[in-house]
């Protein structure tokens, strides 16, 4: 999908934003509303990856109250939470959020990250032969050697390969989502695509 400003491919009125950090975010919520029959671009909604959390500021200025004032939501991580209640605040979306306060703005966190959130929801198991199938797996097996990595966990491994190099986060992010069970899928991606 992509940013845009009031229309969506085909013409479509946009309705509804759903920020996210990242390329990877957004992959994954494409991939979890498609598997469950939603055609987001139909239904007048787009993700937007803002390219880190400290873009949020001018993402809610673009879609928010100020700009086009269209129904929001977002996916952030837990170490970004304060980013994005200080976006909020300063749009005007809402008054001293407390940490967890989001949730009721349409905002969810993932406990360290998409991928942690994904791992746990797939198992460490499946996502190594994930990892396998898409060719990565000698990656994998010379970055668990590293001296800082050996005697890590292998979720830990696995997220470590997944931010290690260019495009591997949006690649398994998107793999991920698709093997998920959908009645696995974690609490925040799921809590974010219901909410638009």
């Amino acid at each position: 999908m992509g940013s845009i400003v009031d229309q969506l491919p085909g013409g479509g009125a946009l309705r509804a934003v759903v920020l996210v950090e990242g390329v990877s975010d957004r992959a994954a919520l494409e991939v979890l509303a498609r598997r469950r029959g939603r055609d987001l671009s139909a239904e007048g909604v787009d993700i937007v990856a803002m390219n880190g959390a400290t873009n949020i500021g001018h993402s809610l200025d673009r879609y928010g109250p100020h700009g086009l004032d269209v129904r929001l939501a977002g996916l952030y991580d837990a170490a970004e939470e304060r980013f994005f209640r200080r976006g909020l605040e300063r749009a005007g979306l809402a008054q001293a959020l407390s940490p967890g306060d989001l949730e009721a703005h349409g905002f969810f966190m993932c406990e360290a990250d998409l991928e942690d959130e994904l791992i746990r929801a797939v198992g460490a198991e499946t996502v190594k032969q994930i990892v396998e199938t898409a060719g990565g797996i000698r990656s994998f097996r010379t970055l668990q050697q590293q001296p800082a990595l050996r005697d890590r966990g292998l979720h830990h491994q696995l997220r470590r390969l997944m931010g290690g190099r260019s495009g591997g986060k949006e690649q398994y992010a998107a793999l991920m989502a698709e093997a998920v069970d959908l009645d696995q899928v974690p609490r925040p991606l799921d809590a974010v695509l219901k909410s638009v």
